[in-house]
């Protein structure tokens, strides 16, 4: 190649690194000048009479075109404190299917290698797919109310004598509709897809461990992380993830970017847009371990003010959230810990957030 070709070539490829890399962050991030309208309308859910709801707001993070735009922590808590992630944890674990279909190791549409389930040929449960998993549309009976104490899977399998193995709780459980027919919400379905990450990562929690630093958080720059592990060596997805912040912003990035993180590619190409598929059954709110929306279980609006209509969610218990829309380029992380109350009012505040005022 002539020297004056070779040279344009390289122009161009640092060029279109240039324009990507600010949409990243590094070990430090880019903060934008702050926005008086907008740390005005945050101060409302940090003064003294923000009202229950808000109150219990600990962290909120507005990340837009790869910068901060706004940054706010409760006192006690800041930029280096670690946040549950409850069930925005199940979000992740749909990325860590994501890499393994990536890597070839499973198929969207390929049965669950899962070994109770193996036993008896006639098994029905042999037919639920990974894709079934993703979108809770198992079949399985699994009650997640946790207000139930006698009755709870969701509590039998955290906290009870399904403990120490949750993934094999969770699959022990009976069908009740054939798999990819009914929609129903199940923190034990996120455990079974975990475990079977484990045994294709290499059945231990070393090894499992491993490949969630590897594939995942390490590549968008997340060095800290706390993860929890059953017993079994199964990363508990389905609710103890511990992160700052900023990482949980970084993995919205990840989302807001179709899993492509400066230029590598750390999820198959269409595996985002699969995420933000409304799933049968769901009325429109659930995709594939992804919320679509805030709206009530009839799919119906429950605030004044709505986020875009191609927003798309991380959320957990007590209202941790990782909201992505990509029409504004933003990721908007929010924290909290709010027991009970209107949570409308939490959303017309994000609104208010991600719109600026």
């Amino acid at each position: 190649m002539p020297v004056a070709r070779l040279i344009l070539a390289l122009l161009a490829i640092v060029g279109s690194f240039g324009a990507h890399a600010g949409e990243f962050p590094g070990a430090e991030w880019d903060v934008a000048l702050r926005d008086a309208e907008l740390e005005a309308h945050i101060d409302t859910a940090f003064a003294p009479d923000a009202g229950p709801v808000l109150s219990g707001v600990r962290a909120v993070l507005l990340v837009q075109d790869g910068r901060i735009r706004a940054e706010r922590y409760r006192e006690g808590f800041g930029p280096e404190s670690k946040f549950i992630s409850w069930s925005m944890g199940k979000s992740m674990v749909q990325a860590l299917a994501g890499v393994m279909v990536r890597e070839g190791r499973i198929t969207p549409t390929s049965p669950l290698p899962v070994p109770e389930w193996q036993q008896d040929p006639a098994d029905p449960r042999r037919a639920i797919t990974l894709d079934d998993a993703l979108r809770m549309s198992t079949g399985l009976a699994f009650n997640e109310d946790y207000s139930d104490l006698q009755n709870s899977d969701a509590i039998r399998m955290l906290f009870g004598d399904g403990a120490r193995d949750m993934g094999a709780y969770a699959a022990s459980r009976p069908l009740l509709h054939p798999p990819g027919t009914f929609w129903d919400y199940s923190s034990g379905t996120t455990n079974i897809v975990s475990r079977v990450i484990r045994d294709l990562s290499g059945g231990t929690e070393k090894s499992y461990r491993g490949f969630v630093q590897r594939e995942l958080l390490a590549p968008i720059g997340i060095r800290n992380a706390v993860l929890e592990f059953d017993a079994a060596g199964t990363l508990i997805g389905s609710s103890l993830i511990f992160m700052k912040a900023r990482d949980y912003a970084r993995f919205g990035l990840l989302y807001l970017h179709d899993g492509v993180w400066n230029g590598q590619r750390i999820l198959p190409e269409g595996w985002v847009e699969r995420a933000r598929r409304p799933t049968a059954g769901s009325k429109g709110r659930y995709g594939a371990q992804w919320w679509l929306s805030f709206s009530d279980p009839e799919g119906v609006p429950t605030a004044k003010r709505q986020f875009p209509s191609d927003t798309f969610m991380a959320r957990g218990h007590q209202e941790q959230a990782i909201i992505v829309i990509p029409s504004k380029r933003a990721v908007l992380v929010c924290l909290s810990l709010i027991e009970s109350g209107d949570v409308s009012a939490l959303q017309d505040w994000l609104v208010g957030v991600v719109e600026g005022s």
